[in-house]
């Protein structure tokens, strides 16, 4: 890693505190900070997922929108790169914090894009367990206008930009955003950089899905790749790779456990993750939670 990018991955880690998912903030006191990645993509950080920002001849593309509260603070930061249009704007996954700004971005004339299921899990009454939250649905002006079952590509900015569906992962609804010439992925939620990710159990999201999105990642990706996760710090190629072992793993141990006829409260209190909380478990989302929805995703 050179010098450059040991200084950006430096700011995301000053900013980590802010890239966790946060309930009840004061929006007044958030700062939407901006990274340079490569070339013309950038990186938002603020309250809830990192946004991506590709910029050019073409106009502005957005890999999420972030919280409807920082709207406005979203799109003053991308003009401070940019002052072209934002036409597109793609939806990692359906979460509040990642689909928040759609409305405003799209009153704008962006054309909000997602997986099938993000439109569908938009227009719905959702509620989020781990969190105790009812999730009211999307207005339509917010809900994307352009969906796909499996992949879709824009040839933007001189750059390829696939985008591919990853199933039943952190959602059902999870995409990763392939900048192919920039050598950029946006993974989204199935990442969350320096602490165990978050299953939407409610919303189909499982461990084994979590595992074969990376493995997908990984196929994608060199050791130059820059990897924007949904949210933490950037990451490259080996800690994806070291986070996906430690799912597998995690996941195997889990399932062991279940096949010998043991309880969701016995498997919580056999500590599966033990060895990894120290690096992944010191955030907003305790080991024996996690382990617990870890659990609950393979029992479903």
């Amino acid at each position: 890693m050179n010098s450059t990018s040991r200084q950006t991955v430096l700011i995301f880690v000053l900013a980590l505190g802010l890239t966790t998912p946060s309930y009840g903030q004061d929006w007044s006191k958030i700062q939407v900070r901006t990274f340079p990645i490569v070339d013309n993509v950038y990186a938002l950080a603020g309250g809830g997922g990192n946004i991506g920002v590709f910029v050019g001849d073409d106009g502005v593309l957005l890999i999420d929108a972030g919280y409807t509260e920082l709207s406005e603070k979203t799109v003053n930061a991308v003009r401070a790169v940019s002052k072209a249009p934002i036409r597109y704007v793609v939806n990692t996954h359906w979460h509040f914090d990642h689909v928040g700004g759609n409305e405003a971005l799209a009153k704008t004339g962006a054309i909000i894009v997602g997986h099938d299921n993000v439109r569908t899990l938009m227009s719905e009454e959702r509620f989020i367990t781990v969190i105790d939250q009812q999730i009211s649905p999307s207005p339509t002006v917010a809900l994307p206008v352009i969906t796909f079952p499996d992949s879709l590509t824009f040839n933007f900015n001189g750059d390829e930009v696939r985008v591919l569906h990853v199933e039943s992962a952190h959602t059902s609804s999870d995409s990763i955003v392939y900048l192919k010439k920039a050598n950029l992925v946006h993974v989204g939620d199935i990442m969350f950089n320096g602490m165990y990710p978050f299953i939407d159990v409610n919303a189909d999201g499982s461990i084994d899905g979590l595992v074969a999105a990376h493995d997908k990642v990984l196929a994608l990706v060199d050791d130059k790749t820059k990897i924007i996760p949904g949210h933490g710090p950037l990451a490259d190629a080996a800690g994806v790779r070291a986070y996906r072992d430690m799912l597998a793993t995690v996941r195997d141990r889990v399932r062991t456990m279940i096949t010998q006829g043991k309880s969701r409260d016995e498997i919580i209190a056999a500590k599966p993750t033990k060895e990894y909380d120290a690096k992944w478990g010191q955030s907003w989302l305790d080991p024996d939670t996690w382990t617990g929805l870890v659990y609950d995703g393979m029992k479903k």
